[in-house]
């Protein structure tokens, strides 16, 4: 690695540490200005003004926020987010057993949708203005318009509800064999694939038209190579880090876009997970819950950039 991809490396990744640390503040500021007191709202409103006093004394609330916010952010570097004001359970170990839950359905979203995307964008390259192309880019085209809960509930309306082929709820559990999670998490992974499938073929293909109009592409088909394969031996290749970086993009939102869905299909995920404790005003939750999903959306988008970096030939070997 030489000198100027090290220093652009480490330039990406102080740049996300620093951001992240930016949108840890962001986070506890939100949850301080939200309106309502935590401690009068666990009490209830018939509570007394001592016992409400001695409750924000309890958990700290009576120390200045900056204060407060150091702490926490010292705790959660550690793994500590302290415990659920509603039920008293560990934050960490509730989350880890969600996290997982999510990262399973993002897992075979990614398995099926990116080479499924590369695949299509590599096939409307070839048939560029021909009747293919114009199907996938407007079957795409329409997936991508429409809003995620909308492509949701006609997945269960279809193949729950009329066909009867899976189940509508998504329910799963620790110790539950893989077949039966896969039936399970069939429509969300199907709809999540829909959802992101649209936006990496279009990037694909418009990256790979770009690198199409290369000279080097026009000598290859001189040569009297194939079609698909100047697309993959040689298009690709170059055109791989503008791919790298919409997959990655997508990949983060699996994690973190999938709020919606995990709600749409009751999928015990992260997502519903905060959504639970939204509702119950449980904000040591809400902050943690936040904070990861940041976390993995700046992590997985730094990685990107230095793939990217990486990637790049005039980087890795300079004039």
């Amino acid at each position: 690695m030489n000198v100027l991809v090290f220093k652009l490396v480490a330039q990406r990744i102080a740049l996300g540490l620093l951001l992240l640390l930016a949108v840890s503040a962001l986070i506890f500021a939100g949850t301080e200005l939200l309106p309502g007191d935590v401690a009068q709202s666990i009490l209830g409103q018939s509570a007394t003004p001592e016992a409400v006093a001695n409750l924000r004394r309890e958990m700290g609330l009576d120390q200045p926020a900056l204060q407060r916010y150091f702490s926490w952010l010292g705790s959660a570097l550690q793994g500590d987010f302290g415990v659920s004001l509603s039920n008293q359970r560990d934050i960490a170990e509730a989350i880890g057993d969600r996290l997982g839950n999510t990262l399973f359905l993002a897992f075979w979203t990614a398995l099926i949708a990116v080479p499924l995307a590369i695949l299509l964008g590599l096939l409307a390259v070839r048939y560029q203005n021909r009747w293919p192309d114009r199907l996938i880019s407007g079957s795409t085209l329409t997936a991508i318009s429409l809003p995620e809960f909308f492509v949701g509930y006609i997945m269960i309306y279809v193949f729950a509800v009329h066909l009867q082929w899976f189940p509508s709820l998504s329910t799963v559990h620790s110790g539950m064999p893989l077949g039966e999670r896969l039936y399970a998490i069939a429509l969300p992974v199907a709809t999540l694939t829909l959802i992101i499938l649209a936006h990496m073929m279009r990037m694909t293909r418009a990256a790979l038209l770009n690198v199409m109009q290369s000279a080097y592409i026009e000598t290859a088909e001189l040569k009297g190579l194939s079609g698909l394969k100047v697309i993959w031996r040689h298009a690709l290749p170059n055109a791989i880090s503008p791919v790298v970086n919409v997959v990655m993009i997508n990949l983060a939102f699996l994690v973190v876009g999938v709020v919606v869905i995990e709600v749409v299909f009751v999928y015990p995920g992260l997502g519903q997970f905060l959504i639970d404790h939204v509702a119950r005003r449980d904000l040591p939750v809400v902050q943690a819950c936040g904070l990861i999903f940041a976390s993995v959306y700046i992590l997985v988008n730094m990685l990107a950039d230095v793939i990217a970096i990486l990637a790049n030939p005039r980087l890795r070997h300079p004039k």
